[in-house]
C-alpha cells in the first residue's frame, strides 16, 4: 500500500508577500487598477494560492489599513505608558510617526489615498482607530501647551502629522536620515514645543 502523501504546508510569510506586493501596487497604481492576479503575480504566488488567505481585494485593502494602524496605535500606547514626562513622550510620537512614514510609506500612502474606497462601516471603524491615535498627541500635547485652547492644540496635532506624512506624495530625493531630521523639526515647530533629547525618545519607540 503506498505511502500517504504528506499534507503541504502553508508559507507562514505568504500572507505578509501578499501585503506587501498589495500596498506596493497599490500604491503605484491605484486600487481600481490593480486586480488579485497583479498582486498574486508581484508576490509571486501562482494561481489561486492568494485566495488562501484573502477572499477579495477589499479583504486585501482591509488588512492593509488595519496593519498600518494596529503599528502606530501600539508605538503611541508603548510611548505614552513608558515616557517620564510629556515632552519626552510628544518627541517619541513625532520621531515613530516619522520612522512609519518612511520606512512604510507604501502602506501608509495606500491608507491615505484609498480608505474611501471601504464599505462604510470599514471606514467608520478605521476612523475612529484614527481619532483613537490622535488623541494620544493630544493628551501630551495639552499639559506643553496651556496657552491653547483645546480646538488649537488639535489643530497642531493634525498640522505636525501632515507636515510629516508629507512625504507620502512629495519625493524630495533626500537621504533617509536628513529626511527624518527635518520631518523632525518641521513637526515640532508645528506644535510649538522644543524636542526632547533624542537618546530619551528614542528608547521608548516601537523596535522594528
Amino acid at each position: 500500500m503506498a505511502a500517504p502523501r504528506p499534507r503541504s504546508q502553508r508559507d507562514p510569510d505568504r500572507r505578509e508577500r501578499i501585503l506587501v506586493a498589495a500596498a506596493q501596487l497599490v500604491a503605484r497604481r491605484g486600487f481600481h487598477t490593480v486586480g488579485m492576479a497583479d498582486i498574486g503575480a508581484e508576490a509571486g504566488i501562482v494561481g489561486s494560492g492568494i485566495y488562501r488567505h484573502f477572499d477579495s481585494k477589499n479583504a486585501i485593502l482591509i488588512a492593509l489599513l488595519d496593519q498600518v494602524m494596529d503599528r502606530m496605535q501600539s508605538g503611541a500606547a508603548r510611548i505614552v505608558g513608558a515616557a517620564p514626562d510629556d515632552r519626552t513622550a510628544l518627541s517619541a510620537l513625532v520621531r515613530d510617526h516619522v520612522r512609519v512614514a518612511i520606512q512604510d510609506r507604501s502602506v501608509l500612502a495606500v491608507y491615505h489615498r484609498e480608505v474611501h474606497n471601504l464599505p462604510e462601516d470599514e471606514r467608520r471603524r478605521l476612523r475612529h482607530r484614527q481619532r483613537h491615535y490622535l488623541e494620544d498627541w493630544v493628551h501630551v500635547l495639552a499639559p506643553l501647551r496651556r496657552d491653547l485652547a483645546d480646538g488649537e492644540q488639535r489643530l497642531a496635532v493634525h498640522a505636525a502629522i501632515g507636515a510629516i506624512q508629507s512625504t507620502l506624495f512629495f519625493h524630495s530625493g533626500l537621504a533617509e536620515t536628513r529626511l527624518a531630521e527635518l520631518l523632525d523639526e518641521m513637526a515640532h515647530a508645528c506644535l510649538g514645543v522644543t524636542p526632547a533629547p533624542r537618546e530619551r525618545s528614542e528608547l521608548l519607540m516601537t523596535k522594528y
